[in-house]
């Protein structure tokens, strides 16, 4: 318990740091997004509106540390603003929205790989030397080591353009309204397909081969020769006795991984234009909206350390001399 609760510590400072840094960077960058919004409208707007959209959407000329202050008694009620780029919506509904979609996709992606990257790693040394052992490890580490977009707009282009067998774009069909209906479902499927199947294939081989080298070690080690020894059947001995211990690598992996499923996966998002996180993100970072970056490092922030602490919690439970 201990352990745990200075690990909590550790992630709450970790926290702070990234919450702090996410308010201090943007506003180091340059240009404005008050003076961007007003240039948009062309000399549409007196000189006079700006010091208005400057206080509707929370800058003032006050100094840095007050603003961080008032931020942080703001963010510590959940008050993360009001988005520039969306406006009037609050960065709060806007991450919501996008967080939906990201956690279909990415997470249910993620979760897949992470499976079958597992089961596959264990099959493997289990039977080291056969078939799949032999054929599988470099076919995906090939598929692996292709820049990731290169391989979303590969797909995009031959099972999209050219094939025609998957949608280009969005989360959706445009001419269907959100609803809990067979035909919204069934395209909300349709259009996750290719950017889900891009993302397993990108990363199925990092679970396996991590999983295949760790198991292989476990295999050697002696209470797996005693299981044998004590003629235990080979599936008990190949779960509960190798898989498990093997484990904990790939679950501390899964667990950074899972976090790093609310920030969206950029890339993706962008190719397939997927309105997730990333996607967000990417938009936000072009309108410089300080509100909404901030909002989405912070999400992104306490998903990852959240993560992480839920894996020593896991690491805890798979491994007994971690208790103590």
């Amino acid at each position: 318990m201990r352990f745990l609760l200075r690990r909590l510590g550790f992630y709450l400072t970790a926290a702070w740091a990234s919450v702090t840094l996410s308010f201090f960077l943007p506003r180091l960058m340059p240009g404005d997004p008050a003076t961007a919004m007003f240039a948009r409208f062309r000399g549409r707007l007196a000189p006079e509106a700006i010091a208005a959209m400057r206080s509707a959407f929370g800058f003032s000329d006050a100094p840095l540390l007050q603003q961080y202050a008032r931020y942080l008694a703001h963010a510590a009620r959940g008050d993360l603003g009001i988005s520039i780029s969306y406006y009037p919506a609050s960065v709060g509904s806007v991450i919501g929205q996008a967080l939906i979609w990201t956690l279909f996709l990415s997470g249910v992606a993620v979760l897949i790989s992470f499976l079958l990257g597992t089961v596959l790693g264990v099959l493997a040394a289990w039977k080291r030397g056969g078939w799949l052992d032999g054929a599988l490890p470099p076919v995906l580490t090939l598929l692996g080591a292709f820049p990731y977009f290169w391989l979303a707009m590969a797909a995009l282009f031959v099972f999209g353009i050219g094939l025609g067998w998957a949608p280009l774009r969005q989360a959706y069909d445009d001419r269907l309204a959100p609803a809990p209906s067979a035909a919204f479902v069934a395209s909300v499927f349709q259009h996750a397909v290719l950017p889900a199947a891009t993302i397993v294939v990108a990363t199925v081989g990092g679970w396996m081969l991590s999983m295949r080298a760790t198991m292989i070690n476990v295999l050697a080690q002696d209470h797996v020769l005693y299981a044998h020894a004590r003629g235990l059947s080979p599936w008990r001995i190949m779960f509960q006795y190798a898989a498990r211990n093997a484990l904990l690598p790939n679950v501390a992996g899964f667990g950074i991984a899972l976090g790093f499923v609310l920030s969206g996966s950029l890339l993706t998002e962008i190719v397939f234009s997927y309105p997730g996180q990333g996607y967000l993100l990417f938009r936000a970072v072009k309108s410089l909206d300080y509100p909404l970056i901030q909002g989405l490092f912070l999400t992104t922030t306490v998903a990852v350390l959240g993560a992480n602490w839920l894996v020593d919690l896991v690491a805890v439970w798979l491994d007994p001399r971690a208790r103590s």
